[in-house]
């Protein structure tokens, strides 16, 4: 498979994103410690004035860039090799 670390990532942010949404995690403590958007957000601004699910979206696509970025440098890797 070419883009498993995508897909995990991009799981990882969904399953955070639904954690959150459906209200397993009341106070918001997995997404706030988890989302690198919350954290950009809070960083710049304040997270009440933002739509949550402009944030849910943004943490998803931010977890599967991450793994997007894992297996560029794993095939970058394997095909110097």
């Amino acid at each position: 498979m070419k883009y498993k670390a995508t897909l995990v990532m991009a799981a990882f942010g969904l399953a955070l994103c639904l954690l959150n949404y459906t209200g397993i995690d009341p106070d918001n403590l997995f997404l706030f410690m988890f989302s690198v958007p919350v954290w950009l957000i809070e960083t710049f601004g304040d997270i009440h004035d933002v739509r949550l699910s402009l944030v849910y979206v943004l943490t998803i696509a931010t977890y599967a860039l991450f793994g997007w970025i894992g297996d560029y440098f794993r095939l970058r890797r394997r095909t110097r090799a």
